[in-house]
C-alpha cells in the first residue's frame, strides 16, 4: 500500500505535536509508569507501547488527562499518545452488541486524528485529550456490560503462513469467529498492508448491518495503523475481524437475510462489469443517481450506477450525486442515521480510491449505492422527513453580504437558514470553503461532546476536496446541519482544561 496523504501529513507535523501546545501542561506532576505485572489472560501489545497501554487503562477517567500531559511534557510523542488511545480500546472495549454505542471509542480515533492534523497548533492536543476522555467512559461502560477484554490468540490454531488467507477467507465467508480470529492472527504475520486492507474492506462492505460501522471501523483502523506502525496490527485486526462477523442470531452464510442481499447481488455485478473505455464528468450522471434516490430501491440505485459506469459517465460524476444525495437526507432529517449517510460514504470512497482492485473498487461504489436507500428508509422510523432537495437550496439575499462568523451564529438557531447563509457566503467565492471549514473544525474541537461530532466533521471537511467544484459549495452548505453553532457551551473536557490553567 503506498503511503497515504494522511501519513505524510503526520510526518510532516509531528514534531510540533510532539512538542506539546497546551499551556496548562506546564503545570501537571510528573508520574512514573506502572509496571505492574500483564495479567496472563490478556492479548500481549508491543513492548515499547505496553506501558502506556496500562495507564491509560488503569488511572482513573479524573486525572488521565492531566497524567498524559506530565508525560507530553517529558517527551512523550503523538504518535505514542495516538497508538496507545487506539491499543487500549481495542483491548478493553467489545465491538458487541453492536459496532457502535461504547465501540465509538475505537472508532473515533481516526476521525480525533485527523482533526488534529489539520487543527491550529495551538489547539492540536485537544481532540486526542477528548478521545482519551470518551475512552474512559467507553471503558467503564464495558465493565459494567460484560467485563470483556481481549485474550490471546490460541496459538495452537494459529494457521501456517500458506494456509492463512485460505483459512480468513473459509471463516469469514462461514461467520466462523473462533476459526477466524486465530486465521487473522497468521495472515497479519505473513500479508501486506494492501493485501489485508482488500480483504477486509470486501468484508467491511459486504452487509448492511450496524449502519455502516463494519466499513467505517475497516478504514478508520487502517488509516490509524498507517500511522502508528504495523507491528501493532494483530490485535487491532483480531478486533476488527471480531467486529466485522456480527449479525443478529442467524448464520449469515446459510440464510438469505435482508442486509446480505444488496451485497451478494452487487457481487455478482462487479464480477460481471466491464467499464467503457473512455469515462467523462456529466452533470446529468449526477443529477440521475440523485433523482434516482429520491425515490428508487437500494437494487434500483445500483443498476443505475452500473449503467451510468459502463456507458462512460465518470465515476467521480456518480460519487457526486450519491454525497449530495447524503447531504440532502442530513437537510431532511438531521439525526443519527442520516449522519452516517455521510460517515459510510466518506468510509466507502476511501476503501474505493484506496483498493488497487478494480473488482473490489467497482463493488464499493455499489454498495455505496445500495447502502443510501436503505439508510433513507431507515429514517422513516425516526419522525417526520422533509422534502427540501439540496439542488434547489437557495442562497440568502444576493444583494447582502454573509460572513463565516454568521453562518455558525444562525446555526445555534436555525439550521436551514443557516445553510442559506452558508450558500450565500460559498457563492462565487472559492477561498470561502476553507474558511468555513477551519471555523467548523475549531468549533467541534471546542464544543464537541460526542464521538458522532468528530466522525462526522472529519468525513464532510475531507469528501469536500473530492467534490467536482460545482456541486462543492451545496454539499458544505448541507453539512452545517450537524456541526456545531458558536452560541454551544463548550464541551466539558475543553472546561476541564481550562481549569487546570487556572
Amino acid at each position: 500500500m503506498s503511503t497515504s496523504p494522511d501519513r505524510r501529513s503526520f510526518l510532516q507535523t509531528s514534531a510540533a505535536l510532539g512538542a506539546g501546545s497546551l499551556g496548562f501542561l506546564s503545570g501537571l506532576p510528573i508520574v512514573s509508569a506502572d509496571d505492574a505485572k500483564l495479567d496472563k489472560d490478556l492479548v500481549r501489545l508491543a513492548p515499547d507501547i505496553e506501558p502506556l497501554v496500562r495507564l491509560i487503562e488503569d488511572t482513573n477517567r479524573d486525572k488521565l488527562l492531566e497524567e498524559i500531559g506530565a508525560r507530553i511534557k517529558k517527551g512523550l510523542a503523538y504518535r505514542d499518545v495516538l497508538a496507545g488511545l487506539l491499543l487500549a480500546g481495542v483491548r478493553n472495549v467489545q465491538p458487541r452488541p453492536s459496532v457502535g454505542f461504547k465501540f465509538h471509542a475505537v472508532l473515533v480515533v481516526n476521525s480525533a486524528h485527523q482533526a488534529a492534523l489539520a487543527g491550529p497548533d495551538n489547539e492540536r492536543w485537544l481532540p486526542l485529550f477528548w478521545a482519551l476522555d470518551n475512552f474512559k467512559s467507553a471503558q467503564a461502560t464495558n465493565l459494567k456490560e460484560s467485563g470483556w477484554r481481549m485474550k490471546p490468540a490460541d496459538e495452537s490454531k494459529v494457521p501456517t503462513a500458506p494456509q492463512a488467507r485460505e483459512t480468513f477467507v473459509t471463516a469469514m465467508d462461514n461467520w466462523d469467529v473462533e476459526a477466524a480470529d486465530a486465521a487473522v492472527a497468521g495472515l497479519v504475520r505473513t500479508a501486506t498492508a494492501g493485501e489485508l486492507f482488500d480483504l477486509f474492506a470486501k468484508y467491511g462492505s459486504r452487509d448492511f448491518r450496524d449502519i455502516g460501522h463494519k466499513i467505517i471501523y475497516v478504514c478508520n483502523a487502517f488509516r490509524v495503523l498507517d500511522v502508528i506502525g504495523w507491528h501493532h496490527a494483530e490485535p487491532v485486526l483480531r478486533s476488527l475481524a471480531f467486529a466485522l462477523l456480527k449479525h443478529d442470531g442467524k448464520n449469515p452464510a446459510k440464510e438469505d437475510l435482508e442486509p446480505d442481499r444488496p451485497g451478494r447481488k452487487n457481487a455478482q455485478r462487479a464480477k460481471e462489469f466491464r467499464a467503457a473505455n473512455a469515462t467523462k464528468p456529466a452533470r446529468s450522471a449526477t443529477t440521475d443517481v440523485l433523482s434516482e434516490l429520491r425515490t428508487g430501491s437500494a437494487d434500483d440505485l445500483a443498476q443505475t450506477v452500473t449503467t451510468l459506469t459502463q456507458s462512460g459517465a465518470a465515476p467521480r460524476s456518480v460519487w457526486d450525486g450519491m454525497f449530495l444525495g447524503a447531504g440532502e437526507l442530513l437537510m431532511r432529517q438531521p439525526g443519527i442515521v442520516s449522519l452516517h449517510t455521510l460517515t459510510t460514504l466518506n468510509a466507502l470512497h476511501y476503501a474505493y480510491r484506496t483498493t488497487n482492485d478494480a473488482a473490489l473498487r467497482q463493488f464499493t461504489l455499489l454498495q455505496a449505492a445500495s447502502f443510501l436507500p436503505l439508510f433513507r428508509d431507515a429514517m422513516k422510523s425516526r419522525g417526520k422527513i422533509g422534502d427540501v432537495k439540496i439542488d434547489e437550496l437557495s442562497p440568502r439575499d444576493e444583494n447582502a453580504k454573509f460572513t463565516v462568523p454568521q453562518v455558525y451564529g444562525e446555526l445555534s438557531r436555525n439550521k436551514e437558514k443557516a445553510a442559506q447563509t452558508a450558500l450565500s457566503v460559498l457563492s462565487g467565492n472559492p477561498a470561502a470553503a476553507k474558511e468555513l471549514i477551519d471555523e467548523g473544525r475549531r468549533l467541534i474541537f471546542l464544543k464537541g461532546t460526542d464521538s458522532h461530532d468528530y466522525k462526522f466533521s472529519a468525513s464532510v471537511m475531507e469528501d469536500a476536496a473530492f467534490i467536482t467544484p460545482e456541486w462543492r459549495d451545496r454539499f458544505l452548505a448541507a453539512t452545517v446541519f450537524w456541526l456545531k453553532g458558536s452560541d454551544a457551551p463548550d464541551s466539558p473536557v475543553v472546561k476541564r482544561t481550562r481549569a487546570a490553567l487556572a
